[in-house]
């Protein structure tokens, strides 16, 4: 049994998802690839709202965000690497983050509609679930590790290059898609001043739709809080308002 079998294996759907008259053959027109095993695809775009709503549970697409989290690290990574031969290992980090991050992963699914493929329940559909960055973000890494389970590395990479790395220079020159936490740690790092630490102070909501208060640290100094609808969120918003009290102090 080859490795990519094994894996498929152990992070493929043990329970068909019900289809909801969502035209799949359309989505895989969409990205440019075909399914060989249309339970992964469907698995995807299965949002644990979804998964928790039927009567007979079946699972969500969040082993899937996981693989394809690191799937889409891998492939960016090599790519910067060899297309920027000029850069530190500070500054290929800094720019990785930005193109695989939570706003920007979602700004890229909306764009390409696929965000409307994606499978909610009702009440996370009435709350504007479509729309939320979190959501749409994790199901383009779900779609990554989808795509790679199915057909490998190399059709995984070209939906990667096209639909993300393709848009490099608009993405890094996007200033509403800037990685807060990466500027905090930069700026933290370069005062002598330690790591910046992140706790979750609350959480509110059911699993499907939760919101969290974040605080970050810096020794036992607080410098801000941020509230989202996932810790990626959250984080973000902290960093953010932490680089404003320090810009002000």
């Amino acid at each position: 049994m080859s490795v990519l079998t094994r894996l498929k294996a152990f992070f493929g759907a043990s329970t068909k998802p019900a289809i909801v008259q969502i035209d799949y053959g359309e989505f895989e027109e969409l990205i440019g690839y075909k399914f060989q095993d249309r339970t992964l695809l469907e698995l995807s775009l299965t949002h644990r709202s979804f998964s928790h709503n039927r009567s007979q549970r079946i699972d969500s697409n969040e082993r899937l965000e996981f693989l394809g989290d690191s799937v889409l690290g891998l492939v960016i990574s090599e790519q910067l690497y060899y297309d920027h031969p000029d850069l530190r290992e500070g500054e290929l980090t800094k720019t990785k983050a930005l193109l695989v991050n939570e706003s920007t992963l979602a700004s890229i699914g909306e764009e390409i509609g696929l965000n409307g493929f994606i499978q909610l329940s009702a009440d996370e559909e009435r709350s504007g679930g479509r729309a939320r960055s979190s959501i749409v973000s994790d199901a383009v890494e779900s779609v990554i590790g989808a795509i790679y389970l199915d057909g490998g590395l190399d059709p995984a990479k070209a939906f990667i290059t096209r639909y993300i790395y393709a848009r490099k220079d608009d993405i890094l020159s996007n200033k509403s898609l800037r990685n807060f936490k990466g500027e905090l740690l930069e700026l933290v790092q370069a005062r002598g001043n330690g790591m910046p630490h992140y706790d979750v102070v609350s959480e509110k909501g059911p699993d499907h739709k939760k919101s969290f208060n974040v605080a970050v640290s810096v020794g036992d100094r607080m410098l801000g809080r941020g509230t989202g609808t996932s810790k990626k969120e959250a984080e973000q918003k902290a960093a953010a308002a932490a680089l404003k009290a320090l810009a002000e102090g």
